[in-house]
């Protein structure tokens, strides 16, 4: 798949642009604070329909601006063309059109369009806390098939419903919220079993792409571990949220579950959180990216857009020349404020000035 046409309207300091790509590789040009970063957002926002930077919907509109519009001309593998269209506003509801038909959820839109993003602030998946890498199984999981998006909603519906059960509880158990807690465990453990039961098979399948991935920017063999850790797995969820029933109601929130697990990463045995280094950190993070676009490409059959935002001047000399000799198959966009570095050997240059895009190349 890929996207050869890309129209932003009235998206962030875009008043009109547009993106000419093409299969292979697209280096954009442009020095700090002129859209870079912007497009990349574009065109994440029409796979995930959200901001990769957790932007606010109104963030992504022009100032003084209703409505922003992202149009893409996308490409299958089987050669068929689709018109894309995601309009933004914070008048109304938004909507999405696919070959000017309006979608009646925008969710449908997911599975359209897959894009596969690396910025700098991925940095924060290993560094921060375990929030982010939960977010990032879970996209790659819809990514890989869109039935995962119905069950994570699912399943913050339901985690909602629990917790504000055990809010009005005020610290008792009354019969009547000890009936009403018992359905809501049921259905709880029902969708929760399944999607621990996901991301852990997710990180099991991702691990053996992450060790070729990151041997490869690192140019030498580095022992990892890449783990799924779950409190309540082992005895399942039910099980766990009825020993963990007196704390939850104690304290008025659901104590176990899916919400509350993580992934361990380490490098050379020791936690990569406290101990990697930086650039340790920061090559695990991309080796995390790289993986789960060879992952999605072998289990889809099509390669994602891969996006590498910024990336180039986050990497020491030796695993961005990696990186660049290394690039997956497909449509990849290099953004760079920097020179146009020898090895992306582009199929096209454009430059981006504050929102206005020019053809270099």
């Amino acid at each position: 798949m890929i996207v050869e046409h890309l129209e932003l309207v009235d998206f962030r300091n875009y008043w009109s642009g547009t993106f000419d790509l093409r299969t292979g590789v697209t280096v954009v040009l442009g020095d700090n604070g002129q859209g870079k970063t912007n497009l990349a957002e574009a065109l994440a926002y029409l796979a995930t329909l959200s901001s990769f930077r957790g932007a606010p919907t109104e963030a992504l509109i022009r100032a003084g601006a209703d409505t922003a519009i992202i149009r893409a001309t996308v490409r299958d593998d089987g050669g068929r063309e689709s018109l894309v269209e995601a309009e933004i506003t914070t008048v109304g509801r938004s909507r999405v059109l696919v070959n000017r038909q309006r979608l009646p959820r925008i969710r449908d839109l997911l599975g359209t369009v897959r894009v596969t993003v690396f910025s700098p602030d991925d940095l924060r998946i290993v560094k921060d806390g375990p929030s982010g890498r939960r977010r990032f199984l879970d996209d790659t999981l819809v990514a890989l098939a869109t039935k995962y998006d119905a069950l994570r909603i699912e399943l913050d519906r339901i985690l909602r419903q629990r917790n504000t059960l055990l809010k009005q509880a005020g610290g008792h158990l009354t019969d009547e919220i000890e009936t009403t807690l018992d359905v809501w465990d049921q259905r709880f453990a029902d969708v929760g079993d399944r999607f621990g039961h996901a991301r852990a098979t997710l990180v099991a399948r991702l691990s053996p792409h992450v060790h070729v991935a990151y041997e490869t920017l690192a140019d030498k063999p580095t022992p990892l571990e890449l783990s799924y850790q779950s409190t309540w797995q082992a005895g399942g969820l039910r099980a766990a949220l009825h020993e963990s029933r007196s704390d939850d109601v104690r304290r008025g929130v659901s104590t176990v579950g899916p919400h509350r697990d993580d992934i361990l990463i380490q490098v050379n045995g020791l936690p990569a959180r406290t101990h990697a280094s930086q650039g340790e950190q920061r090559t695990f993070t991309l080796a995390l990216r790289l993986a789960a676009h060879r992952l999605i490409t072998d289990r889809t059959g099509s390669a994602p857009v891969l996006v590498l935002d910024d990336v180039l001047s986050e990497l020491d000399e030796t695993r961005a020349t990696a990186l660049l000799e290394h690039l997956p198959p497909g449509q990849i966009v290099i953004t760079t404020a920097g020179a146009l570095p020898e090895l992306a050997r582009p199929d096209r240059v454009l430059r981006v000035n504050s929102g206005v895009v020019s053809v270099e190349r």
